[in-house]
C-alpha cells in the first residue's frame, strides 16, 4: 500500500507543478520529467516484491517477470529522458524525444503487452478460438480505426513534424493498447488477477494521452504535458501489483467476461471515421480507415456465418439429444427394449381405442441361481439375451417389454388365440442354450386379454395371476387367465402375511424327532423340525407354509429361529444329562439360507450363545438346494471348514447323487423314504423289493468306502428295521421309532433312557 501513496504522491505533486506552470510559470521543463523516474523506481520495487510472492504458480510467475522487466525498461527510458531534458532544454522549451529512451520505452511496452499477450483464455475448443479470435480482430480493428483516424493520423498529417522515434513510440503505444484491450476483455478469473491486467493494459494509453495532448495543444514545448501524463504510467503499475497481492492475499471477487459487448461497441466505434470522412476531404488516411471499416464488415459476415453455422449444429444436436432423452425415457438401458412406462402408455391406448390386445407377462425361472452362481455380468448377458429371443418371436405387431429384473412382457394386437401362440414360440426358443455363454433358460409366462371394460391395473393383475398359476404348474409353461383363478394366488400371498404375524406373535414352535441306533435303539441324535399353532386354523401343515415362507423370503429368518430354539434346547439337554446323551442335533436348512450372506454368521452366533462347539451341530440339505451354484458351494465348504457336519438329506431321489459326494462336503447322507417303503418283504412286486434292497445296499457300501455315515429315513415297521441292519446301516428315523415330539417330551424320553442305562 505504500508503493501506491508514494507513486500517487509524485503523480499529485507534478500535476500541482503543470498547474503552476500553465497559470504564472513554474521553472525549468525539465523539472516535468523528474516524477516519473522516481515512480518507476517504487514500481519496479513493488513488482519485484509481488514475483516473489507468486513463484510458485507457472502462469503469475511468467507475467509478473515479463511485467517486472517491462517496468525496468521503462523506468530507464523515464531516467534518459530527465537527464536529456535537463540538459538540453532551453528555458519552458523541452528537447525532442532521442532514440535511446524512446527505444526504452517502446521495449516496455512492448514487453508488458507480450506478458498480457500470454495470458491464458482458456477456452476449451478450436470452435471456442476460432470464434474468439474473430472477435477480437473486429473488436481490434474498430478499436484501431478510431484511433488512427483521431490519433495518429492528425499526428502524421500536422504541418509541424514530429520525430520519427515519438511517432513510432506513439504508434506502438496505440497498437500494443488497443491489442491488450481486446484481449482483457476476454479474459476471466485466473492466477493472473483481472483488475492487474487491465492497469496494465492502461498503461499504454499514457502515450496516447501525450499524443492527444500534444496534437491539441501543439507540441513546441510551450505546455509541458509531460508531467500530468508520464507519471500516471508507474501509478497504473504500482496499483495493478497491489491488485494481485489483494487477489493473492486477500479474498477474490468472482468476475464475468465482457466479451460479448466489446465487438459490437467496437463495430459501433468504426462509425465515427466513415461519418466524420463522409463530411469533409478525402485524403490518404481516411483510405485507410474506410479499408478498415470495409475489412471490420467481411470479418462481421464471416463470424455471422460461422455462428449460423454452430447454431445450426447446436440445433442439431440438442435434437438428437431430445431423441436420446426420449428414447431413455421410454426404454430399458440394458436390453433396449421398451420399458414399463412404454408398456403402460401403449396399453392405455389400446384401452381406449377399444382395440382386441393380448398381455404376456414373462418371468424366467430360477434366475437368481444364474445370478448367484455365474455372477451379475453373464445374467446381464442373458437378460439381453432373452430380450432379443422375445423381439424376435412377438412379431411385427407385439411390443416386448422389459418390465424391471427378470421380468418382462409383451404387447400383442389381435385376437385371443395369438397369445397362446407366441407364448409356445418363445418357451421352444427357450428351450435351446442362448446368449453367448450358451445358457438354458425357462420361464413361466401368463396370458391375459384386453375384455371390454377392462382396466390397465386389471390387466396387469390377471397377468400376473396367470404367470403365478404357471410356476405353480411347474414352470417353463403358460397359463391363460380366467375368472377366479387368482383366489389361491390371493390365499398363498395372504399366507404369506400370516407367517409374518405368527413369527411376530411367536406361534412357531420346534419339535425333535429322534435319531435312533438300529441295533440298541438308544437315542444318538435328533432332528428339528417347525410347526405352526395357527390361533383359528390350528396345526398348519409344513407342506403348506414352508412353501410360502421360501417364496416370500421368510424362511430366513424361520430357520433362523429354528437355529437358535434347538441350540438352545440342546444346551440344556447337555447340561441335564452329559455331554454323550446327544451327539448330533439336526437342522434343516434351505437353499434361501443359503443364499442369505449372513447365513455363516448367523450359525456361529447360535452355537457361541449357548456354549456350543462347532461339531455339536448337524445342517441337513436337500440336493436341490446343494445344487445352487458357487455361491452355495463356497457357504457350505466354510461350514465344513469350521467344523460343522453337514447331511444329504432325501438322498437318491435327484439326477446327480453320485456326482455330489465328490464336491459336496458331506459327513451324513441320508437315504430317502421312497427306497425304504417295502424295502422288507414284498409278494405282491419283488422285483420293486429287490431294486429298493439294491440301492439301500449300493449306497451304504458308497458312504462305508467314502467314510461317511448312513442314515435310514421313514423306517415304518420293524421288518424294515431288520433289512436295514442286515444291509448294514446302523442309524434309522421314522415314525416306528420315534414321531416328533415336543422338547418337554424328548426330555422325558431322556431321562427313561438314563434310567434304563442306569438300571
Amino acid at each position: 500500500m505504500r508503493y501506491v501513496w508514494i507513486n500517487a504522491g509524485l503523480a499529485a505533486a507534478s500535476l500541482l507543478w503543470y498547474l503552476l506552470n500553465c497559470a504564472v510559470g513554474g521553472g525549468p521543463v525539465a523539472i516535468a520529467y523528474v516524477a516519473a523516474p522516481i515512480e518507476g523506481g517504487v514500481a519496479v520495487a513493488a513488482m519485484f516484491g509481488l514475483w516473489r510472492a507468486v513463484r510458485d504458480n507457472p502462469v503469475a510467475r511468467r507475467f509478473w517477470s515479463t511485467l517486472l522487466a517491462a517496468t525496468v525498461s521503462m523506468t530507464l527510458g523515464y531516467a534518459m529522458m530527465a537527464v536529456h531534458a535537463a540538459l538540453y532544454s532551453v528555458g519552458n522549451v523541452a528537447p525532442a524525444m532521442p532514440l535511446v529512451p524512446a527505444l526504452a520505452l517502446g521495449l516496455g511496452f512492448t514487453l508488458a503487452m507480450w506478458a498480457v499477450g500470454r495470458v491464458p483464455v482458456g477456452t476449451a475448443t478450436v470452435a471456442e478460438r476460432r470464434r474468439m479470435n474473430l472477435d477480437r480482430m473486429v473488436a481490434f480493428l474498430g478499436c484501431a480505426t478510431v484511433l488512427w483516424h483521431f490519433g495518429l493520423a492528425p499526428m502524421l498529417t500536422a504541418d509541424e513534424r514530429w520525430s520519427p522515434q515519438t511517432l513510432l513510440l506513439i504508434g506502438l503505444a496505440f497498437l500494443l493498447t488497443t491489442a491488450g484491450v481486446t484481449k482483457v476483455s476476454y479474459l476471466g478469473d485466473g492466477p493472473v488477477d483481472r483488475a492487474a491486467i487491465r492497469m496494465v493494459v492502461t498503461v499504454g494509453l499514457t502515450a496516447a494521452g501525450v499524443a492527444v495532448l500534444a496534437t491539441t495543444f501543439g507540441h513546441d514545448g510551450g505546455i509541458p504535458s509531460q508531467a500530468v501524463v508520464l507519471p500516471l504510467g508507474p501509478v497504473l503499475l504500482v496499483l495493478a501489483a497491489r491488485a494481485q497481492a489483494r487477489a493473492t492475499f486477500g479474498s477474490r471477487r468472482v468476475s464475468r467476461r465482457s466479451l460479448p459487448l466489446l465487438p459490437y461497441l467496437a463495430i459501433a466505434a468504426v462509425d465515427l471515421p466513415v461519418i466524420a470522412i463522409a463530411f469533409g476531404p478525402l485524403d490518404w488516411s481516411g483510405r485507410i480507415s474506410l479499408a478498415a471499416a470495409v475489412l471490420i464488415s467481411i470479418l462481421v459476415a464471416i463470424r455471422q456465418f460461422l455462428a449460423f453455422r454452430d447454431n445450426r449444429r447446436l440445433l442439431r444436436d440438442i435434437r438428437g439429444q431430445e431423441a436420446r432423452l426420449q428414447h431413455e425415457v421410454s426404454h430399458d438401458g440394458l436390453t433396449g427394449l421398451a420399458n414399463r412406462a412404454r408398456f403402460h402408455d401403449a396399453l392405455q391406448a389400446a384401452l381406449a381405442a377399444e382395440r382386441p390386445a393380448t398381455v404376456l407377462l414373462v418371468d424366467l425361472d430360477d434366475f437368481k441361481t444364474v445370478n448367484d452362481s455365474l455372477g451379475h455380468d453373464v445374467g446381464d448377458h442373458l437378460l439381453v439375451a432373452v430380450a432379443r429371443v422375445l423381439a424376435e418371436q412377438c412379431g411385427a405387431d407385439g411390443l416386448p417389454v422389459r418390465i424391471g429384473g427378470d421380468e418382462f412382457a409383451v404387447l400383442l394386437v389381435g385376437g385371443t388365440t395369438v397369445g397362446e401362440t407366441v407364448a409356445q414360440r418363445i418357451l421352444d426358443a427357450l428351450s435351446r442354450p442362448i446368449s453367448e455363454h450358451r445358457l438354458l433358460v425357462q420361464a413361466s409366462i401368463g396370458i391375459a386379454t384386453v375384455v371390454p371394460g377392462a382396466t390397465l391395473d386389471g390387466i396387469l393383475r390377471d397377468a400376473d395371476v396367470a404367470m403365478y398359476a404357471a410356476k405353480e404348474r411347474g414352470k417353463a409353461g403358460h397359463v391363460r387367465y380366467v375368472p377366479g383363478m387368482e383366489e389361491p394366488v390371493l390365499a398363498h400371498i395372504q399366507l404369506g402375511g400370516e407367517i409374518r404375524r405368527g413369527l411376530d406373535a411367536g406361534e412357531f414352535r420346534v419339535v425333535y424327532q429322534p435319531l435312533l441306533e438300529l441295533e440298541t435303539s438308544k437315542i444318538v441324535g435328533v432332528e428339528a423340525l417347525v410347526r405352526w399353532n395357527h390361533p383359528i386354523r390350528g396345526t398348519v401343515p409344513p407342506i403348506e407354509f414352508i412353501p410360502a415362507a421360501e417364496r416370500t423370503g421368510l424362511i430366513v429368518e424361520l430357520g433362523r429361529f429354528v437355529l437358535r430354539e434347538t441350540c438352545r434346547q440342546t444346551a440344556a439337554w447337555l447340561a441335564e444329562f452329559g455331554p454323550d446323551v446327544i451327539q448330533r442335533p439336526a437342522v434343516n436348512v434351505s437353499a434361501r439360507q443359503l443364499h442369505d450372506p449372513d447365513f455363516v454368521a448367523d450359525v456361529l452366533a447360535a452355537l457361541a450363545e449357548n456354549g456350543l462347539s462347532t461339531d455339536r451341530l448337524v445342517l441337513e440339505l436337500t440336493e436341490s438346494a446343494v445344487l445352487r451354484g458357487s455361491q452355495v458351494s463356497r457357504t457350505l465348504h466354510e461350514l465344513d471348514r469350521l467344523g460343522i457336519k453337514l447331511a444329504l438329506d432325501d438322498f437318491g431321489t435327484g439326477e446327480s447323487s453320485l456326482s455330489l459326494l465328490r464336491a459336496f462336503p458331506a459327513a451324513i447322507v441320508k437315504l430317502d423314504k421312497s427306497f425304504v417303503d417295502g424295502i422288507e418283504i414284498d409278494d405282491a412286486n419283488p422285483s420293486a423289493r429287490d431294486a429298493r434292497q439294491a440301492v439301500a445296499r449300493a449306497v451304504v457300501q458308497l458312504a462305508n468306502a467314502l467314510g461317511l455315515e448312513t442314515v435310514a429315513e421313514g423306517i415304518e415297521n420293524e421288518a424294515q428295521v431288520e433289512q436295514l441292519r442286515g444291509l448294514g446301516y446302523v442309524y434309522g428315523q421314522g415314525y416306528h421309532l420315534a414321531r416328533p415330539m415336543a422338547a418337554e417330551d424328548f426330555t422325558a424320553l431322556l431321562a427313561a433312557q438314563r434310567g434304563a442305562v442306569t438300571a
